[in-house]
Formats: C-alpha cells, structure tokens, sequence
C-alpha cells in the first residue's frame, strides 16, 4: 500500500482513494510519496535497525513523520540522506561528523565546504597513522632481525620472551 503526504502529513482522503483503485486521479505534483522502514532498509541496503538508530540520533530527523498508527513514514530525499550518510561512513567520517554536515545542509547551504574540511581532517589523521604504523614497522623488523630462538637460560628465566622483553 502506498501512502502519500502534503506537507508531512497524511491525506487520508487519498489514502482512501488509493485504496478504492483511484489515487492516480489526483494529482501527485503536491504529493511526495511515503515509505515505511521496511522499503527504507530494502532500497538502502542497510538494516531496519540502523535507520532507526539514525532517526533516534537525529540524522534523519526532518525527513521522517509518523502514520496515526505510529509507523515511521519517510519521505524520498531519506533515501538521498542515507546514502549520503553510507557513502561518508566508507571515507571514515564519523555519525558525529556527517551530523555537522547535515545541519548545515538542513539549514539550506550546500555543505561541500564543511564536507572538504573534514575530509582533509581526515588525510592528516591517516597520514599520522601511517607514520605511527611506518614507527611500528621499523620497530618489528629490528626485533626481528635479532631473533633468538633459543635465547640465553639466564634471560629465559627473567621474562616470558626474551625477544621483545
């Protein structure tokens, strides 16, 4: 069953039209279509669970009403907003950080600039961590490159490994 909404809220007069068979009469340019978090999840590819995690967290919030029997209705850019969210969660941003980006896009400026900003965050992040990780590496390959197998009895006895010990 499909519902539709003006403003938010739902016609119930077109519900009932769309249930008698005669919904594709009235015109549907004021219209914007409903979906419930079933076809939400399924179109999106992520869990009911989440979505409702990211409604409870306010990432969906002005996107989402409820039908008066309480199922959450979401309306089309919830899609856009999801995949927004999957595809900033893949470059490493946090739900935190997307949430800063949506405000900004919610109170109707483009958020590319606030969108660049993290992400650069972000390659100075992973460049520190691949010096961190570069640190590691040169640690273990010397470790490793004086490698006793079978250390010293007298250094056997003080530690668990004498290797790395």
């Amino acid at each position: 069953m499909l519902f539709w909404c003006k403003s938010g809220v739902i016609d119930r007069k077109l519900r009932a039209r769309q249930e008698d068979g005669l919904a594709g009469m009235t015109s549907k340019t004021t219209l914007e279509r409903l979906y419930k978090i079933g076809e939400v999840a399924n179109q999106s590819g992520l869990s009911v669970k989440t979505i409702r995690y990211y409604e409870e967290v306010g990432l969906l919030t002005p996107t989402t009403t409820r039908s008066e029997s309480g199922y959450r209705l979401f309306t089309e850019p919830t899609l856009n907003r999801l995949a927004f969210i999957k595809r900033s969660q893949s470059l490493g941003l946090s739900l935190s950080e997307i949430h800063e980006i949506l405000k900004v896009h919610d109170s109707g400026e483009l958020p590319c600039g606030a969108v660049k900003q993290h992400l650069l965050h972000k390659v100075e992040e992973i460049n520190q961590q691949i010096q961190a990780l570069e640190l590691l590496k040169s640690e273990l390959v010397g470790l490793l490159s004086g490698w006793q197998e079978q250390p010293p009895r007298d250094r056997v006895a003080q530690t668990i490994c004498p290797n790395i010990q």
